[in-house]
């Protein structure tokens, strides 16, 4: 099991993992921290990390590295919190560093956990959703902008009792669940990135300006749709989002009250969160990539491999690949493209 002195590594010091660090390490954790990026890890290295937000504001030191290669010692409990995208490159580089029952927990975007598993096996591997946001204003500077929870969990669903011990140590930052539908709570976060960061980052607007517009609020009707499609085809159970967000209550009906009803619920969202941006809108402009084949081509993906049509997901998947490249730009516009027509 695992307890305070275990050694816990996190990789990623951005928003997340830094916080995530930050929390631990304030607990009494043993926690080391890796990350790529020099201007993060020297701050951490000349000055503490500055956490503040909706849980306090303190600062606090932790033992930083550039590099996985770097650390000396094999580690009990590791949480990945890099972006998705760097994710197979990071677990294949973390095997030296394993013990015989270390385990690794995925706080990344999208379902990363069937990949992790196949390269250190599924018994060294647990799910989680992170259901709280953070933002890093600067390297060192991490702000907690709202409050949730994890919920973690085997992706076969198996009962382990180090996920006992897991809970205990993630209850430091947020309240932390267990379930035996991991993939299912995956899928549902997957479901809502695929329609507001997605969609965000094609059209660059606020989350508030975005859900306003009808053809859009269509569109994200639409994505659920295929999305449910898919995760019918794979037995998956979806979970609802947040404990608040039901999809199949939200899919049921097809007339004008249900439709009604459904705008009205996406309005609600908009309104809520209207100064959100999308995290990918924000990595287009950084000149980084998204994590869209984690969202949409997700779905797409998964849709191909078991004959389930999902041509809207494929659309915007491509959308964003070609913002990625620069071969369109982030705009309102791209929405006039003639595919969406039907959305109107």
């Amino acid at each position: 099991m695992f307890g305070k002195n275990s050694k816990i590594l996190i990789i990623g010091a951005g928003a997340i993992g830094g916080i995530t660090a930050g929390f631990l390490s304030k607990g009494g954790y043993n926690v080391q921290i890796v990350d790529k990026n020099p201007d993060i890890v020297e701050r951490m290295k000349s000055k503490e990390l500055h956490i503040y937000g909706k849980k306090g504001d303190f600062k606090i030191s932790i033992p930083a590295l550039s590099s996985i290669d770097q650390i000396s010692e094999k580690k009990d409990l590791i949480l990945l919190a890099t972006k998705a995208t760097a994710m197979p490159f990071v677990v294949k580089d973390l095997i030296p560093i394993l013990k015989e029952n270390s385990v690794v927990v995925s706080l990344q975007n999208g379902i990363c956990e069937e990949i992790i598993a196949e390269i250190i096996g599924i018994e060294a591997t647990i799910g989680c959703v992170v259901g709280w946001g953070a933002t890093m204003n600067s390297p060192g500077e991490l702000e907690m902008t709202s409050t949730g929870e994890f919920v973690i969990g085997r992706i076969d669903n198996k009962e382990d009792k180090r996920l006992d011990s897991i809970k205990e140590i993630l209850q430091t930052i947020v309240p932390t669940d267990t379930s035996n539908n991991i993939l299912g709570n995956l899928y549902s976060k997957l479901i809502i990135n695929s329609c507001i960061t997605t969609l965000g980052a094609i059209c660059g607007l606020y989350l508030g300006e975005m859900l306003a517009i009808k053809k859009i609020r269509n569109i994200f009707i639409c994505i659920v749709r295929e999305a449910i499609d898919v995760a019918n085809a794979l037995n998956i159970t979806v979970e609802p989002y947040a404990n608040k967000l039901n999809y199949y209550s939200f899919l049921k009906g097809k007339g004008f009250l249900a439709n009604l009803k459904r705008h009205t619920l996406i309005r609600l969202i908009g309104y809520k969160y209207k100064k959100v941006k999308s995290s990918s809108l924000q990595s287009l402009e950084r000149g980084e990539l998204t994590e869209i084949d984690y969202f949409n081509g997700y779905i797409f993906k998964k849709g191909q491999q078991n004959n389930v049509k999902t041509p809207l997901n494929e659309c915007l998947t491509n959308i964003v690949k070609e913002i990625e490249v620069g071969k369109r730009k982030i705009a309102l516009s791209n929405f006039d493209d003639l595919f969406f027509n039907q959305y109107e």
